[in-house]
């Protein structure tokens, strides 16, 4: 029997590479003769790096950047091989997962590092980026970025803004003469996992900023700089970024790439299914078992278990979910997917997280267990 397993990290618990190994040991000892093969995925956003450099022919190149509060580090991005393109992962740059918990201010963290990490990239030759933009500390619109290619950001002063979304909101005028010119020949592709516009009660200000660091008052302030940065885009480019889907991905970094830069906004599951030919080995799949730690009626709007479960219905190939917390049962009338929960009944979350390897262990024996005495 030939078995894919594709499970997204169990955030709080445990990586994808950790979820995936402890899949790949269950499968073993109830199915000893199957062979596994396992690709711990991603939605575009953070892990895509280990997708590209271990299912797709390029190499890992390292840039001298900054993280989200501008101090130098080094940091990684993909090259295709024979290919000028290039996955450069915004969190690698732009994350939270640099950011110490009290040092997080939206205000004025940003992504000029990615920006740095994006000319590293065209010096390689590259004229084709994909940017996966999950896991920022960043409300800055891309500003940052543009403003490491050598755009200009000015307040109605003719004063050049500072780094950060909260002085956004003294933005009355873009200057992109001096931008590099490779970056106009370039083909920018944004990869985003979801449909958030720029603004407004599920825009980038009220639904992410806060736990990027931001007060009440903050995430009032960066919505005003969101409605700015637009305002000022619609003068100058005569382009509306409000109503863009997942415009407001990543601070609106998704947004400001659009107008900006006629950058493509694409789903990231997509983008890495199409990359690493994942539709053939499902294909070659008898079994599939996919998962994340928590499955509820959001995840059918796009996360990585049912992204897996669509591409499996095609075929019907068996499909095993296995999530720390669900409260969706059956997804729609597919009988081809089981939804598991990993998390005993009686067992707090708390608890549950730090058990989490024991749990997928338990339940995924007496899942498959079953599978074999059934078939």
């Amino acid at each position: 029997m030939k078995v894919l397993l594709i499970p997204d990290s169990f955030k709080g618990s445990m990586t994808a590479v950790q979820v995936a190994r402890i899949m790949e040991n269950c499968v073993r000892d109830i199915f000893p003769s199957s062979s596994c093969l396992s690709m711990p995925f991603s939605d575009g956003g953070e892990g895509a790096l280990w997708v590209l450099k271990n299912h797709v022919k390029g190499s890992e190149k390292i840039a001298a950047a900054t993280d989200a509060l501008k101090r130098p580090i080094d940091a990684p991005y993909f090259c295709f091989e024979g290919q000028k393109s290039a996955w450069i992962e915004l969190s690698q740059t732009a994350g939270l997962l640099g950011i110490a918990h009290e040092e997080r201010n939206p205000m004025q963290t940003s992504t000029w590092g990615t920006g740095k990490m994006i000319l590293h990239a065209l010096d390689q030759g590259c004229r084709k980026i994909y940017l996966g933009i999950g896991g920022s500390a960043t409300h800055d619109f891309g500003t940052g970025i543009i403003s490491a290619l050598n755009g200009l950001f000015f307040d109605a002063k003719n004063n050049k803004l500072r780094q950060g979304g909260g002085f956004i909101s003294d933005l009355s005028r873009i200057d992109l003469s001096e931008v590099d010119p490779r970056v106009f020949q370039t083909e920018w592709i944004v990869a985003c996992d979801v449909n958030n516009s720029l603004l407004g009660s599920s825009g980038a200000a009220q639904t992410y900023a806060r736990q990027k660091g931001a007060s009440s008052e903050m995430i009032e302030q960066l919505e005003k700089s969101g409605a700015q940065f637009a305002k000022v885009v619609m003068k100058q480019f005569g382009i509306d970024i409000k109503p863009v889907k997942g415009g407001g991905a990543a601070g609106g970094v998704a947004a400001g790439l659009y107008g900006l830069l006629n950058a493509k906004i694409e789903k990231g599951f997509d983008l890495l299914a199409e990359l690493t030919s994942l539709h053939n080995r499902i294909a070659e799949a008898d079994l599939v078992i996919t998962g994340e730690g928590s499955f509820d009626s959001q995840s059918l709007f796009g996360k990585l278990p049912y992204n897996v479960a669509q591409l499996t219905s095609k075929s019907k190939t068996p499909t095993l979910i296995m999530a720390g917390q669900s409260s969706v049962g059956r997804v729609h009338s597919w009988p081809h997917v089981e939804v598991n929960k990993i998390q005993p009944n009686e067992m707090p979350l708390e608890e549950a997280l730090k058990r989490g390897e024991q749990n997928l262990t338990t339940k995924l024996m007496a899942v498959l267990a079953n599978l074999k005495t059934n078939n």
